[in-house]
């Protein structure tokens, strides 16, 4: 049976790619190819060896210099075996991650806007402005599915319990506390395809409005009366603090700068979704290895997303995002593109030191990532985390669930928005 396209690519790696992939594996407890990668020469034929449980095989070959692609990479790769599929390939038996939880989030932002609910007109329309049923649940989604499928793994009823559904809801609100507040920093226009909170109704009723909403959310986490789920969501929230933080500064050298990054991905974006992940196998399973894989898959997908929505920044247009392309750059912030770009382009180093803020330096910045290979680059580690992400969720007993959330891997990488 013929691989899907998506697992057969052609990906081009800059002048120290392999290196920088390489060590930016190894800053996460795992190589190029989980197991391993070795790299040796022949003429002009780099042949990179890496075989492993996922069954990928990589071989890059060498380029001839020109003023673009200075001893460049071609990394070839295939996967043999299942890379951001299950092994079951029959479209039939794959479960939509989408229809399998309607039943559970069908009236999730009901739920939330009830919590929510206050008597001033003014304060309920600013808490109720995201939760108009139009954002993708994609946190929510997460947390049922990882619910259920860790119910059935516990020997349980797979069905939701209350407080698993609470913690998809506290999530939800968590995650959009905290794009009120992103709005605010960055000075936002516009999100979900609509104007931001702060451009409606200003900055500092924007600020009250994510705090009221993170303080109904601790609210709703203190009624489950559980201290060690009460942990674990506490530090979504200092997390997310941290990773603003870590956002406002740089590195110098190139790994520091991409170690940086990643770490300020994972408090920002990962975090919610990787404990909340932990939060709900809590409750119905008293083994710290299902704990344990509950937050690696949680983890490994919150930053593929991330990378993902990095590279969106470069090829999406705003209809489709919803929000400004170029966005990231306009803000200062040298996202993967850029640094995988950086290396091809050493021009971009100061500018990323100075934060894009010298006149000019936006789009020749742009012009840079697009003639590099700085969002195949990224692709690529994406893909990387989400095979991490199959293989976590995979020890898990097999259900319909599990399957969904191997799927959504997929999702993933090939979404446009």
């Amino acid at each position: 049976m013929a691989l899907p396209w998506r697992q057969c690519s052609w990906w081009v790696f800059g002048n120290h790619g392999v290196t920088l992939i390489n060590n930016l594996c190894r800053t996460q407890q795992r190589t190029l190819a989980i197991t391993g990668v070795s790299v040796r020469r022949t003429g002009t034929v780099a042949i990179l060896g890496s075989t492993n449980s996922t069954g990928c095989e990589a071989v890059a070959f060498t380029k001839k210099p020109n003023p673009l692609w200075r001893n460049s990479f071609r990394l070839f790769h295939t996967m043999q075996n299942r890379c951001c599929y299950s092994n079951v390939n029959n479209d039939e038996q794959l479960k939509d991650p989408f229809k399998l939880v309607q039943k559970d989030l069908k009236n999730l932002y009901e739920d939330i806007k009830k919590e929510l609910f206050v008597s001033k007109t003014e304060l309920k329309s600013l808490c109720d402005y995201y939760f108009d049923g139009k954002g993708k649940a994609f946190r929510p989604m997460i947390v049922v599915l990882m619910a259920r499928a860790c119910n059935l793994h516990s020997n349980r009823d797979r069905e939701l319990l209350p407080g698993q559904r609470s913690i998809a809801m506290i999530s939800e609100m968590i995650h959009t506390a905290s794009l009120v507040h992103d709005d605010v920093i960055d000075g936002s226009d516009t999100r979900r395809g609509k104007t931001t909170v702060n451009a409606v109704w200003g900055e500092r009723k924007a600020i009250l409005a994510g705090d009221f909403i993170l303080s109904v959310a601790s609210l709703a986490l203190g009624r489950l009366g559980n201290t060690t789920v009460v942990s674990v969501l506490s530090q979504v929230i200092e997390d997310l603090v941290r990773g603003e933080f870590m956002q406002l500064g740089s590195k110098e050298t190139e790994n520091e700068r991409f170690k940086h990054y990643l770490d300020k991905t994972f408090k920002k974006t990962a975090s919610l979704i990787a404990n909340s992940c932990k939060a709900v196998s809590l409750l119905v399973s008293s083994d710290p290895a299902v704990h344990e894989i509950a937050f690696q898959y949680g983890r490994n997908v919150g930053i593929a997303f991330q990378l993902v929505d990095d590279v969106l920044d470069f090829t999406s247009c705003a209809n489709q995002l919803g929000k400004p392309s170029a966005a990231d750059l306009r803000l200062g912030l040298a996202t993967g593109p850029v640094l995988f770009a950086c290396q091809q382009f050493p021009e971009l180093h100061e500018m990323i030191m100075r934060r894009f803020s010298s006149a000019g330096d936006v789009e020749r910045a742009w012009q840079y990532v697009l003639q590099s290979n700085g969002v195949q680059q990224t692709t690529y580690l994406a893909r990387r985390y989400c095979q991490e992400a199959i293989r976590q969720i995979s020890k898990l007993s097999p259900s319909p669930e599990r399957e969904a959330l191997i799927q959504l891997t997929e999702i993933i990488l090939i979404r446009d928005k």
